[in-house]
């Protein structure tokens, strides 16, 4: 007697015989089972793929099938964020997603920052600093929303901390919720921390400066020490070339000048000024 084994699983047992048939063929066995029992040479035709290795054992023959299973459970064992990432399942919005109004933008690196701040114009714009980590930051972007809302001609930029720690660190931006407000050619107008229980400064803010004013000139945006300290760090793929100061005709001389005017005189010419005074 043969018994099947299957390092998997145990697929089945037959008789083998070691009777020959009357054509001289090769042996058969003896009791046959569908998809087990077979000739051995057909054993390689299996659709499954198979290995059989042969013995002796006890005298009789054993035979060993290695079938190879796939466990389909492996794969439905999905890390949450891949199948999220993969939309497998629904996304949840994040708290800092919800609520955006169509003049809020992420910003995205410091030359996206810069750049937005010059194509503003002379519109008010806002800088929000915020992190996902923080507390007081979640609990204050509802209202801020809501003042967005209600402020449509201002645009509010939104500044992730934790994904550009860097840029923070050279505008010196080192407490959070943190705000400033920026407006053509003034640059910023103030800079101020505010809290969901301090957002009375943040309202007082934005009636202050989204009066109606004229402009004087194109957009100054950032400060030239920011822009420089942005340029220096070597995190940022931001470059930046200070403008030339190109003098003015229209400005006044100094006194300083004027002083300098008088003295720069030939010695001689001095010299003989003074005997003339003298003699005189």
């Amino acid at each position: 007697m043969a018994k099947v084994l299957g390092k998997t699983s145990i697929l089945s047992a037959c008789d083998h015989s070691q009777k020959k048939n009357k054509k001289g063929g090769g042996s058969l066995y003896s009791r046959r089972i569908p998809g087990i029992c077979f000739k051995e040479d057909r054993f390689t035709s299996l659709k499954m793929k198979s290995m059989a290795l042969r013995c002796d054992f006890n005298g009789q023959r054993v035979v060993y099938l290695e079938r190879k299973i796939v466990d389909t459970r492996r794969f439905l064992q999905v890390p949450l964020k891949v199948q999220i990432r993969t939309g497998l399942i629904g996304k949840t919005p994040k708290w800092w997603e919800t609520g955006l109004q169509p003049n809020m933008k992420e910003v995205t690196s410091a030359q996206d920052l810069v750049d937005a701040l010059f194509d503003a114009g002379y519109k008010l714009v806002i800088l929000d600093f915020y992190s996902p980590a923080c507390g007081g930051c979640k609990a204050l972007f509802p209202k801020t929303c809501q003042l967005a809302k209600m402020n449509p001609d201002s645009q509010f930029l939104q500044v992730n901390y934790e994904e550009h720690k860097s840029m923070c660190y050279s505008l010196n931006v080192h407490v959070l919720p943190f705000f400033r407000f920026y407006r053509g050619a003034q640059g910023r107008l103030c800079q101020f921390s505010c809290t969901n229980a301090t957002i009375q400064k943040f309202k007082n803010a934005l009636a202050k400066h989204t009066t109606d004013q004229c402009s004087l000139g194109p957009a100054k945006g950032l400060d030239e020490k920011e822009l420089l300290a942005l340029a220096a760090n070597k995190d940022l793929s931001f470059t930046y070339k200070p403008k030339p100061v190109q003098p003015n005709p229209y400005r006044v001389p100094a006194k300083k000048d004027i002083l300098v005017s008088k003295t720069c005189l030939n010695p001689k010419e001095s010299e003989g000024k003074t005997l003339v005074g003298a003699g005189g």
